[in-house]
C-alpha cells in the first residue's frame, strides 16, 4: 500500500544523504585545488626562487574547511574509528545500540561545536584578523565549517534513526560490519 508520508520521508532522507555526499565531494575538490596550489608554489620556488605569497596560510585555511567537510560523510557512512574487537561478538541489537550511543554523542558534539564556532565567527568579524601575506579574513573559514557541523548533526540524526530501527527490529544496520 502506498504511504505518502513514508514516501516523502524517504525522499527527504535521500536528499539529506545526497547533500552530505556532495558536501564531502566539495571538501575533496578543495583538497585537489590545494594540492595543485602547493605543487605550483613549490615549482615557482624552484624555478624563480619565490613561492606563491601566502600559500602556507591559504593551505592551512583550506585544509581546515576540507576536514570539516568530511565529518558528516564519515558519520553517515560509519567511517569513524571504531574498536571492532569489542563488538564482534555482540548481536545485531547490541551493535545497533552502540551505534545509537555514538550517534547521540556525535549529535551533541555537533551542537556544542556549532555554538562555539558560531560565537567565535562573530568575534573574528567584530575584531577582524587577516592573514599576514594575503588579504583574507580568518572568519571566512567559519561559514563552511558551520555548514559542515549542521550536516554532521543531520548525519548523526540519520544514523541514530538507523540504529533505532536496528534495535527495534533486531536487524543489521546498513553500512556496519
Amino acid at each position: 500500500m502506498y504511504d505518502p508520508e513514508r514516501s516523502a520521508r524517504a525522499r527527504l532522507i535521500g536528499f539529506a544523504r545526497a547533500l552530505i555526499r556532495y558536501w564531502a565531494l566539495f571538501g575533496g575538490a578543495l583538497l585537489v585545488v590545494l594540492v595543485v596550489m602547493t605543487a605550483g608554489s613549490a615549482l615557482s620556488n624552484l624555478a624563480f626562487g619565490r613561492p606563491f605569497p601566502g600559500d602556507f596560510e591559504l593551505i592551512k585555511h583550506g585544509v581546515a574547511i576540507a576536514a570539516f567537510a568530511f565529518l558528516p560523510y564519515a558519520q553517515l557512512t560509519h567511517a569513524n574509528v571504531t574498536v571492532d574487537i569489542f563488538t564482534e561478538g555482540m548481536g545485531e541489537r547490541a551493535k545497533a545500540a552502540m551505534l545509537l550511543l555514538g550517534s547521540v554523542i556525535a549529535a551533541g558534539l555537533a551542537v556544542l561545536l556549532f555554538r562555539q564556532m558560531w560565537l567565535g565567527m562573530f568575534d573574528y568579524i567584530k575584531y577582524p584578523v587577516h592573514m599576514t601575506t594575503v588579504p583574507v579574513a580568518l572568519w571566512t573559514a567559519f561559514p563552511p565549517a558551520l555548514v559542515s557541523l549542521a550536516l554532521l548533526l543531520l548525519a548523526a540524526l540519520l544514523t541514530a534513526g538507523e540504529a533505532w530501527q536496528g534495535i527495534r527490529l533486531g536487524q543489521r544496520v546498513r553500512g556496519m560490519s
